[in-house]
């Protein structure tokens, strides 16, 4: 029996889309997440489609399952501590959605992420970051 307390899928979905256009992410990109499930990476502001990286796809698919949440974009940079994907989620956790982003300064955000460092596993984990918003697509800053 399902706890009435669990968001569905739709209600993730539609709080990743509201997030997505706080980001000021591009509209067609938020289109196709919204009509087709494709989600974007974006390097230094510009969008990729994931299925073209089969291996952050897989991770994406297995955060997703572990954690019963829904990635709706992802960030890839590299820094000195490693070569890090971001995988911005909507968590199963309703109570913590207005919580998720919150504008910073101009177009800068806090946002919730889990940060997968590739270069080191073990400094994977969850928490929040600072996103840039430009151009239609977003980049960690901090």
């Amino acid at each position: 029996m399902k706890n009435n307390n669990q968001p569905t899928t739709e209600q993730k979905k539609e709080k990743a889309i509201e997030l997505m256009k706080q980001l000021n992410i591009y509209k067609p990109f938020i289109d196709d997440f919204k009509d087709k499930n494709l989600v974007c990476f974006f390097e230094n502001c510009i969008g990729f489609w994931v299925y073209q990286e089969p291996e952050i796809e897989a991770k994406m698919r297995e955060i997703e399952n572990e954690y019963n949440c829904m990635v709706y974009a992802i960030t890839h940079e590299f820094t000195n501590i490693g070569e890090l994907y971001n995988f911005l989620i909507v968590p199963n956790y309703p109570e913590e959605w207005d919580e998720l982003i919150y504008a910073q300064n101009g177009n800068e955000y806090i946002t919730y992420a889990y940060v997968w460092n590739k270069s080191d596993d073990w400094c994977s984990e969850f928490g929040s970051i600072s996103i840039q918003s430009a151009v239609g697509g977003i980049r960690r800053v901090g």
